[in-house]
């Protein structure tokens, strides 16, 4: 039997927080629904002795993160959907929270909503948590009464979202130490095993094959000029972010990047899968299809999509429909646009979307192991290749200065 810790709200409404054993996360949930509790949080707890549910970190208020906003969304949506008021349940939310920018940020929502804002007014005051599309379906969802079934929809999508940011970010640690790995080898063996060698090609005077020079040569440069090879990389990380931080450069990079072979397609599915999802969700919601598409764009990372989006916006406004506009930006997949046609000459667009979306987040994970499953093996294969290069001009300076055959 596993330990799982929890958090739960009684009938009388009181935060209860407790140690339970069972088999299953779902079996803590049923024992503790029969009880008259609303389970809240199951965490298993793996190591010894009693800990303390931990969800996320606290940060400033800037700083409240995409995970912080998930378990709030899912939270309020848990208790609105067993009948408390918003208000309670904000209340709630709030005990739950720990001590933080997350808790600061529920109190000063719950303040104004307490003092006659609507909730969709209080969250968008906060525009760098709590984007427009977030509070447009809010919104929507207080004004069809419905807003339990709203934030239910927001936190399978942010979850959905910080899943897959999870899955690519442990996908690549394993990437990335190959790569510290090879470059650490590399400059020991630059900077420390070929100097080694140079006073017994010199005391040789025989001439040096044109690649053991060449080796020689960027072994010197690398221990004389280190630096100079530091501050290079710098300079260029500076130039990056400062053209990026420009809206025009920005434009030219996403442009560029979304134009790179493998990376660029990769990029695009992560940005559809986006798209229909919040699309899809804002017009099951009831939000207009123009107000929607305009929300939705602000959720592209990618400045080359926004643009392409707000070209979009213009067109249907036209009345020229969803699928056509898009098919003119050149950037959505084929897939996807006859997908949204069908969905538009059956009624079901948002259906359609949400279909989408699940398409795509299937295939952007596909594409992640298929570029990961080939990236390691590159790796290990081009260090292997530049590690034979520089030992085999090493052999053949010595070979060559003892008048060796090679």
């Amino acid at each position: 039997m596993a330990r799982f810790l929890y958090k739960s709200v009684s009938a009388t409404g009181e935060v209860v927080e407790g140690e339970i054993e069972a088999a299953s996360r779902e079996l803590v949930v049923e024992r503790l629904r029969a009880q008259g509790h609303v389970p809240i949080r199951a965490e298993e707890v793996t190591g010894p002795g009693r800990g303390r549910l931990s969800f996320g970190r606290t940060k400033s208020l800037r700083g409240v993160g995409h995970k912080d906003v998930v378990i709030m969304t899912r939270e309020l949506a848990t208790l609105l959907n067993a009948g408390l008021p918003l208000d309670r349940a904000m209340t709630i939310v709030g005990e739950l929270t720990r001590a933080g920018a997350m808790k600061s940020l529920v109190e000063r929502v719950l303040e104004k909503v307490r003092g006659g804002a609507t909730f969709a007014d209080a969250l968008s005051d906060y525009e760098q948590v709590f984007p427009n599309y977030y509070t447009g379906m809010v919104r929507a969802g207080e004004a069809g009464g419905s807003l339990d079934t709203v934030l239910n929809r927001l936190a399978d999508s942010l979850e959905r979202s910080q899943a897959l940011r999870e899955n690519v970010r442990s996908a690549l640690q394993y990437p990335i130490l190959v790569v510290i790995m090879a470059i650490v080898s590399l400059a020991i063996l630059m900077t420390a095993v070929i100097p080694e060698f140079q006073p017994l090609f010199e005391n040789a005077g025989a001439a040096l094959p044109i690649s053991t020079q060449i080796v020689i040569g960027a072994s010197d440069f690398m221990v004389s000029y280190w630096w100079a090879i530091l501050v290079a990389i710098l300079v260029v990380a500076l130039f990056i972010q400062r053209h990026n931080a420009d809206p025009a450069g920005r434009l030219r990079w996403d442009r560029w990047v979304i134009g790179l072979p493998v990376i660029g397609s990769l990029v695009i599915k992560i940005e559809v899968a986006r798209f229909s999802r919040t699309l899809g969700s804002l017009l099951a919601n009831g939000v207009s299809g123009l107000n929607a598409l305009a929300m939705t764009a602000e959720t592209a990372e990618n400045w080359a999509l926004v643009e392409a989006l707000v070209e979009a916006q213009d067109r249907m406004a036209k009345g020229e429909g969803l699928a056509r506009p898009l098919a003119a930006t050149g950037l959505f997949p084929h897939l996807a646009l006859q997908l949204i046609q069908v969905g538009e000459e059956s009624g079901r667009l948002e259906d359609m979307l949400l279909r989408i979306a699940d398409i795509y987040d299937d295939e952007v994970k596909r594409t992640i192991d298929r570029i990961l499953g080939m990236l390691v093996p590159g790796i290990t294969i081009v260090l292997g290749i530049l590690i034979a290069l520089i030992i085999g001009s090493i052999l053949a300076a010595i070979l060559s200065s003892y008048d060796l055959p090679l």
